[in-house]
């Protein structure tokens, strides 16, 4: 049996909530069930379909597993003098594989550089694989599937976010009006403090431009 992996994340850009990646393996010889299922990028997929796919993609593929990485970690990373959002991708990327223990594995690539990047796994890895590194790699059926289930599971988390604090959050993307007005009313609010990347330029413009407001006592 040949294991092949794919590996993709939901959530890298947003300035709310979690950045979920996930990994799925599965038999070489049963890859085409996938195709068969009309896996794509998650984003080319509505919330519906990627809901509906969820279950199919876990009952298809040998197994998963999902990495959650919260904002307080992101922001440690960039603001860290060693790690980067794409090296603490990369970290993660590795506690996936030695999870999986696949033979081959396909990952979508959030580095320009893509040798740079595979150098950097490969230097780490302890599980012995074969690494295939590329942009748009979900047009491979294990990657796109990897992409469903961390969307389908960060979107549940930032509806099950929205429901406890009972507050709009919107997509968690900059451009969203209602994640922007979400974040001009509670930037501050210790209650939902975890939920915001810091380190995002649209909080931290928020943020100054409230503090000078403070400042000059208008």
């Amino acid at each position: 049996m040949m294991l092949l992996a794919g590996v993709d994340e939901a959530g890298r850009g947003p300035v709310l909530g979690s950045m979920v990646m996930c990994g799925v393996v599965i038999d070489n010889a049963l890859v085409a069930k996938l195709e068969v299922l009309g896996v794509k990028d998650s984003k080319d997929l509505t919330a519906k379909i990627r809901e509906e796919l969820y279950d199919r993609i876990i009952a298809v593929v040998k197994d998963y597993h999902v990495v959650v990485v919260d904002p307080v970690e992101i922001d440690a990373a960039l603001e860290s003098q060693t790690l980067n959002l794409n090296k603490l991708e990369a970290n993660k990327t590795i506690e996936i594989i030695e999870a999986l223990k696949p033979n081959k594995i396909i990952i979508d690539c959030p580095d320009r550089n893509l040798e740079s990047y595979k150098e950097y796994l490969f230097k780490r890895l302890e599980h012995e694989t074969e690494l295939i590194v590329q942009h748009r790699a979900e047009e491979h059926a294990v990657v796109a599937a990897a992409s469903v289930i961390a969307k389908v599971i960060r979107d549940r988390k930032m509806k099950e976010l929205s429901e406890i604090h009972g507050l709009n959050f919107g997509s968690g993307y900059a451009s969203d009006p209602n994640t922007k007005k979400f974040i001009a009313e509670h930037w501050d609010n210790p209650n939902v403090s975890h939920i915001i990347r810091k380190s995002w330029a649209t909080y931290k413009n928020i943020k100054e431009k409230n503090e000078q407001t403070s400042l000059s006592g208008f």
